[in-house]
């Protein structure tokens, strides 16, 4: 039978016992070293002095894609198959593309570069070369038509005429203002595809009643009639480039020189292949 007296195992050390736990000892803070919050004026103002004005919130420099990145130029890139980039340059009204076509008939006002600078548009472009189209193809299909019947003759429709024309209009209104401001670019002389697509295509204009007046059956008045047309398209696009490419050093006459003969051979061009109607 055991013992009733028990052992005190306060003050003995017990192989695997837990020690016991005494008070953690207390720590005091100066009062120099508190912070309150929120802070004051003086103590929230980063580099300043009390009373000015507070940083800003957000700092957007890094949500921003840095000038000349790779990220940049793609995103530019891929903006050239969005049709909401080409949207602005649609939004216009129709006085202005009449008075834009009126500036069109006198070529040597030469301020239409300078009215269209920070509006350019490609609305009336579009515009002017379908109306040539068609004109070239209705008028032409036309006066053959009657031609072929007062001679008795069996008429045939030519689609060649539509699509001449399609591949000539659009592809001289885009290509050619395209290649000249890549050459632009390489003489280092400032200037925007846009405005260039919308002084060619406005110089287009002029064409349009040269063709309704090659109806006439003289060959002469059809020579002087696009002679007129293509010294007056021609005098307009580089009336309107001369003091712009004047930039480009002692090459800027060679330039406006090729500019004025190749809106000449154009008219030559369509002499040929379209004002050659004979009843």
């Amino acid at each position: 039978m055991m013992s009733g007296h028990y052992t005190s195992i306060e003050n003995q050390k017990v192989s695997g016992s837990v020690p016991a736990v005494t008070d953690p000892p207390s720590f005091k803070f100066s009062d120099p070293n508190l912070q309150t919050f929120p802070p004051s004026a003086a103590q929230g103002n980063i580099g300043g002095s009390g009373g000015s004005r507070p940083p800003p919130i957000v700092d957007d420099t890094f949500s921003k894609p840095v000038s000349g990145s790779d990220e940049s130029q793609q995103l530019s890139w891929f903006q050239v198959f969005s049709l909401s980039t080409y949207k602005p340059y649609f939004d216009i009204d129709t006085i202005d593309v009449l008075d834009r076509i009126k500036d069109s008939l006198y070529p040597f006002n030469g301020a239409f570069k300078e009215k269209t600078s920070s509006n350019p548009d490609l609305y009336g472009p579009f515009w002017i070369c379908t109306t040539l189209i068609f004109v070239a193809a209705s008028i032409g299909t036309f006066v053959t038509y009657i031609a072929h019947k007062l001679k008795h003759q069996e008429w045939n429709y030519d689609i060649n005429v539509v699509t001449w024309s399609a591949g000539l209009f659009y592809g001289y209104a885009i290509f050619v203002p395209l290649c000249l401001y890549l050459i632009l670019k390489y003489f280092s002389v400032p200037s925007g595809l846009v405005q260039l697509l919308c002084l060619y295509g406005y110089s287009l204009f002029v064409f349009i009643p040269a063709l309704c007046l090659s109806v006439v059956p003289w060959e002469i008045f059809r020579w002087v009639i696009a002679g007129v047309a293509g010294f007056m398209s021609a005098t307009f696009v580089a009336l309107n480039l001369r003091a712009h490419i004047m930039s480009a050093g002692e090459r800027w006459v060679l330039i406006v020189a090729g500019i004025f003969l190749l809106q000449l051979a154009l008219s030559v061009a369509l002499k040929i292949y379209l004002f050659k109607i004979t009843v």
